[in-house]
């Protein structure tokens, strides 16, 4: 299917609206020894937490929140090391295993933010865009995948993911690294999106084209 992509907008942000709920602040800054903390309002959980996660050294307050959010998936020896990368290194972009990049993203950015600096400052890219269907044919729904295969006419040559991935970009090849590449993808009406992503795999400066077309294969059933 051939699709007409119009890239509305392209921003970086430094932090994403609404990951961190007041639920969140509350059992952080429990573990962060603020006691009572459901008791306070909560237009001040933000700035509480980061003035209890100050009284800590940086290294500690690292292992804190990286347990809090990810205790499942690292143990206690992997986030010891990466509570020291952390402090050297942008651990969200280098890690491994890509599935984990947007978790440390926001832990990062809540430490970074936390200690007005300190950690590196890591960026993620926001994209606001529309794929339009330019033949009278059924409409499928978009996945990450196929975002991203779209979008790669309108991007640089040196772009990240079409150097590492330029076989799934470019031929009906499954692409399953797309899921984490793209943290979150937002639509109501499968045509207009928000893309989030990191800045280290897409950003705002890998766009050189806001209308371009691109072709999605779509496998065929075989009986």
């Amino acid at each position: 299917m051939n699709y007409q992509i119009t890239i509305k907008k392209a921003y970086t942000v430094d932090e994403i609206e609404g990951y961190w709920t007041s639920d969140d602040y509350i059992k952080l800054l429990e573990k962060f020894d603020y006691p009572d903390a459901g008791d306070s309002d909560p237009a001040t959980l933000k700035e509480l937490l980061f003035m209890a996660i100050s009284d800590f050294e940086p290294k500690d307050a690292a292992v804190i929140a990286l347990e809090y959010k990810l205790s499942e998936n690292l143990n206690e020896g992997q986030i010891q090391q990466v509570s020291n990368d952390m402090l050297l290194d942008k651990v969200c972009e280098e890690y491994p295993e890509i599935g984990l990049h947007a978790t440390l993203f926001h832990v990062n950015q809540l430490l970074f933010k936390a200690y007005n600096g300190t950690f590196p400052n890591a960026k993620a890219t926001i994209i606001e865009c529309s794929f339009v269907p330019l033949e009278e044919e059924s409409e499928i729904e978009l996945t990450k995948a196929s975002i991203l295969k779209l979008l790669n006419n309108g991007l640089l040559g040196s772009n990240l993911i079409k150097r590492l991935f330029d076989l799934p970009m470019t031929e009906n090849l499954p692409f399953p690294e797309a899921e984490d590449i793209l943290w979150e993808v937002r639509s109501t009406d499968n045509s207009n999106f928000m893309i989030i992503t990191s800045e280290y795999w897409l950003s705002k400066g890998d766009i050189i084209a806001s209308e371009f077309e691109g072709i999605l294969e779509i496998a065929l059933d075989v009986e």
